[in-house]
């Protein structure tokens, strides 16, 4: 069936917002060279802002070609469950009790390890905290390792390419962490209950190669920078250092971070206990730090225009992904992810009636093991990124240096999920 004007329309803004996405880094050095539209270029060099930005355009072009009913229908109409929580479980999980429990719990592992501490702090983050996303989701693992190894990894004097370095792997190893279970991946979770796949179908098929590439990526990058490693700093701390947060305070942080994320796909709970979260932080402010509403913002609004953008792509998608091989599959889906959100390329495959047992562990594979090659391949991508753009150069991702960074480590987990 051949696309119809809106389809195509929708595919030409979806590649105008890919190039964009490439191009961020480079308006954001066209603010520092141009002051009088600094504010403009700005903004449109915020990775985080690009897909928001022409999901409104798209939305806008509808409602000129169709009419504004049709276009506010057609937004309406989008999923915004995940958007919502990982805007959610960032908040939640970057607040200063939660952050000092699990800096608590590394300091005594990385005491134990023969290492210099900020090696081995580095290492258990990388290696640690992407499995442990396999129980408190994704985006959770994504938003702990990111503001952790901001004090160790991602300082002005550690060389850029060690950066980006780090990025990828980072990057790829939450991708491929979340699947030891079958609810915390993104992309696992779109096709869990179609194709009956339960948290022990997870470990054995998938769980255990993904431990095995994280331990591997993780290791060859902190022996590769460890000269630049110095000793960590704290992610985040209060304006009163003397104030002590108490256990029943980081218990009761644990305790919200737990059921949100047990409500993960139920927003309106979720949502509700945010409120009470926000509402908890603020009767105990002296033992915060400032959340991070602005950049959980951030990264929620460029989630919510991927899936106003990727709900129109379905259309060239679904036949490219039906007509392959098991193992083209793989390469294809790997690639593809590069360019489309993970779990909207699985969620596409859980469509196709009659696809094969070994199609789908290719399918899945591929979308997990590409996902850390560009910021839009995996949803907690924009929230790494969110966190840690202050330690890159003008306060800017580049796209391609990200690109870069995460071919070794994505190689690693093929490699591992192929042969293993």
């Amino acid at each position: 069936m051949s696309p119809d004007p809106i389809h195509l329309m929708a595919a030409a803004v979806f590649a105008i917002a890919l190039v964009h996405t490439f191009a961020a880094s480079a308006i954001e050095h066209l603010a520092h060279r141009y002051p009088r539209h600094a504010g403009l270029l700005h903004l449109l060099g915020e990775v985080e802002v690009v897909f928001g930005f022409w999901a409104f355009v798209l939305l806008g072009l509808m409602a000129v070609v169709q009419g504004t009913a049709s276009a506010v229908a057609y937004a309406e109409s989008r999923q915004y469950t995940e958007p919502l929580f990982v805007f959610v479980v960032m908040v939640v999980a970057a607040s200063r009790p939660v952050l000092e429990a699990v800096s608590s719990v590394l300091q005594a592992l990385s005491g134990v390890l023969p290492l210099r501490r900020p090696v081995a702090q580095a290492w258990l983050v990388l290696a640690g905290v992407p499995l442990l996303g396999s129980l408190i989701t994704e985006p959770a693992a994504m938003t702990i390792a990111a503001l952790t190894l901001a004090g160790t990894v991602f300082r002005p004097e550690v060389p850029v390419r060690h950066k980006y370095a780090a990025l990828g792997v980072l990057f790829v190893n939450v991708s491929i962490g979340g699947t030891l279970t079958s609810y915390a991946a993104p992309p696992v979770l779109m096709v869990a209950g179609a194709w009956q796949w339960d948290s022990a179908f997870m470990l054995t098929h998938f769980g255990w190669k993904a431990a095995v590439a994280v331990l591997i990526n993780a290791t060859v990058l902190v022996v590769a920078i460890r000269g630049s490693l110095q000793e960590p700093e704290a992610p985040r701390m209060p304006r009163d250092l003397s104030v002590a947060v108490p256990w029943v305070v980081t218990a009761v942080h644990l305790g919200f971070l737990a059921a949100v994320v047990l409500m993960a796909h139920h927003p309106v709970i979720f949502m509700g206990l945010f409120m009470m979260f926000l509402g908890y932080t603020q009767a105990y402010s002296r033992f915060q730090s400032p959340l991070i509403i602005k950049e959980g913002l951030l990264v929620g609004f460029f989630l919510a225009g991927l899936v106003v953008l990727g709900g129109l792509q379905q259309w060239w998608l679904q036949p490219l992904v039906s007509g392959l091989s098991p193992t083209a599959l793989f390469v294809g889906a790997t690639a593809l992810t590069g360019i489309t959100d993970n779990a909207a390329l699985t969620y596409l495959g859980s469509l196709i009636e009659g696809i094969s047992d070994s199609a789908k562990y290719m399918l899945v594979a591929g979308a997990v093991t590409g996902g850390g090659l560009t910021v839009i391949a995996n949803a907690p991508n924009p929230a790494g990124v969110a966190l840690l753009r202050n330690g890159f150069p003008d306060g800017a991702i580049s796209a391609g240096g990200l690109l870069l960074g995460a071919l070794a480590p994505t190689l690693v987990a093929a490699l591992a999920f192929f042969f293993l």
